[in-house]
C-alpha cells in the first residue's frame, strides 16, 4: 500500500511540474466570424468563453489571432492536468483513509 501511495504522491509531483511549465492562459474559443458569411468576405477573429459564469464574447486582433489560440490551448492543457491531479488526489485520499481503518498509521505528509 506505501508503494501505490508513494506512486500516487509521485504522479501528483509530475503534473505540478507539468502545470507550471504551461504559460501564459485564457479560456474559451478562437473562430473566425465573416461580415457576410455567403461570400466569406469580411473575416475577423472572435474568442468566446465563459468567466464567473458569464458567458463573454472579445474581437481578436488578426495579428494577436496565433497568441491567443496559443492561450487557448495552453489553458485547456492546464485543465487536463489539474483533473488528473484532482482524480489522483481522490485515489490518494480514500487509500490513505483505507490504511488507517486497517489499525495502520495514518500518512499525514502533502
Amino acid at each position: 500500500m506505501q508503494n501505490k501511495i508513494s506512486g500516487l504522491r509521485k504522479t501528483i509531483g509530475e503534473l505540478k511540474k507539468k502545470l507550471e511549465m504551461v504559460g501564459d492562459m485564457r479560456p474559451g474559443t478562437l473562430s473566425v466570424q465573416y461580415q457576410n458569411p455567403k461570400k466569406k468576405s469580411g473575416a475577423y477573429f472572435q474568442v468566446s468563453y465563459t468567466h464567473k459564469m458569464r458567458s463573454r464574447t472579445d474581437y481578436v486582433r488578426k495579428n494577436a489571432a496565433a497568441e491567443v489560440k496559443k492561450e487557448t490551448d495552453n489553458y485547456r492543457k492546464a485543465k487536463k492536468y489539474f483533473e488528473q491531479w484532482v482524480s489522483v488526489g481522490i485515489e490518494l485520499s480514500k487509500l490513505k483513509m483505507k490504511s488507517t481503518k486497517c489499525g495502520g498509521k495514518a500518512d499525514t505528509r502533502s
